[in-house]
């Protein structure tokens, strides 16, 4: 039995990859989410910080479903 080294690189690199542009994403919905709740509390209302984390939090859902689906065999 040979192993595809390069096989396993490239899924090495692709999943470090998504790892941090999640991260990344998620890092921006909670900066949006912030800037909502400071404006909310001097009195005022942010929508760019709520659409920004809404829109963040979002994606972030969008892929890790996207991951189950690849991974539970029973979603195919």
């Amino acid at each position: 039995m040979t192993i595809d080294w390069t096989a396993l690189g490239e899924v090495t690199a692709v999943s470090i990859g998504v790892t941090f542009a999640v991260v990344v994403v998620f890092a921006f919905g909670v900066l949006g989410l912030a800037r909502y709740e400071g404006a909310k509390e001097e009195g005022g209302t942010s929508a760019v910080g709520a659409a920004q984390a809404g829109l963040c939090l979002l994606a972030c859902v969008a892929v890790v479903a996207y991951g189950i689906y690849l991974i539970v065999p029973q979603f195919h």
